[in-house]
Order: C-alpha cells, then sequence, then structure tokens
C-alpha cells in the first residue's frame, strides 16, 4: 500500500481533495500536524466529501510523533520537493512507501529534509516553481500505484 503523508497542510480545500483521492485509491492518509486549519472545518469537508468515511486516516501531534510511527513500521520515506534533482519517475516505488508533501506555504524544514531516505521533484518546465499540493499528490501517487501494480481493480 502506498501512503501518502501531509507535513502541516495549510489549505483545507487542499487536504480534503488529496483525502478524496486516498479514498478513490485505497491509499493511506496521514496528517502531521499542527495543520494551518481546523480539522472539522467546512471548507475541509466540502472537499472531501462524502468520501471521509472511506479513507484511512491517521493524524500525529507532530513531527516526532510521526517519525516515530514511520521508524516503527520500517516505512521508507519519500520527499517529494522543489529542491530535489531525481524525478519521481525514474525512482522505483514499494509497497509500504510514505509520499511526503510539505505545506503548501513552505514546504518543510531541514529536519524534515535530512529524515527522508529519499528526495524527489515532479520535472516541470524551466522557471514554473511549483504544482497545487493535491495535483503534486495526484500526480507522484499515480505512477506509484502504477509501478507497484496496487490501483484499485474497480
Amino acid at each position: 500500500m502506498i501512503r501518502i503523508a501531509l507535513y502541516q497542510p495549510d489549505i483545507a480545500p487542499n487536504t480534503g481533495t488529496i483525502l478524496r483521492l486516498c479514498a478513490c485509491f485505497g491509499m493511506e492518509a496521514h496528517i502531521i500536524e499542527p495543520a494551518g486549519f481546523p480539522v472539522s472545518d467546512r471548507a475541509f469537508r466540502r472537499a472531501g466529501m462524502d468520501y471521509m468515511a472511506q479513507v484511512k486516516l491517521t493524524r500525529h501531534v507532530d513531527w516526532a510523533a510521526f517519525e516515530a510511527w514511520r521508524r516503527a513500521e520500517g516505512a521508507r520515506l519519500l520527499l517529494m520537493t522543489t529542491a530535489a534533482t531525481a524525478s519521481h519517475l525514474d525512482h522505483r516505488y514499494a509497497a509500504g512507501d510514505v509520499l511526503l508533501f510539505g505545506r503548501e506555504s513552505a514546504g518543510v524544514p531541514a529536519e524534515v529534509h535530512a529524515a527522508a531516505d529519499l528526495r524527489l521533484r515532479i520535472p516541470m518546465r524551466p522557471g514554473l516553481r511549483s504544482l497545487n499540493v493535491a495535483m503534486a499528490v495526484a500526480v507522484v501517487s499515480g505512477e506509484a500505484l502504477r509501478q507497484t501494480g496496487t490501483f484499485p481493480a474497480g
């Protein structure tokens, strides 16, 4: 199973969209708090719609709690970042990988970069900064699911 982790997300509709994607594709979702919005926020629920009951969501109170969980699971941490040189298309994904995406406004701090087993980027045209985080999750998770053969059968 591919897992999606969001580091301190700060835009509720993006998070709701990502959780809906996780529900549809059968991926675990992890939110590393604090989030920049109340998780019960109306916009968050609106984007997630009635899919929220279909996603396995784990909330971690902070980075340390998430790292303790990840290490206990023995899961590889793949950080998606514009600072990486390696393309997400050139990586070999494995079931159990955790794909980590940073805050929309600030990415992730140096300690999170240092903890990642690998840093990957989505190739884009020169001069453009980044995709919307929900779009980035869709692009990378689609490739990871394709490679691992774990797209839902339905």
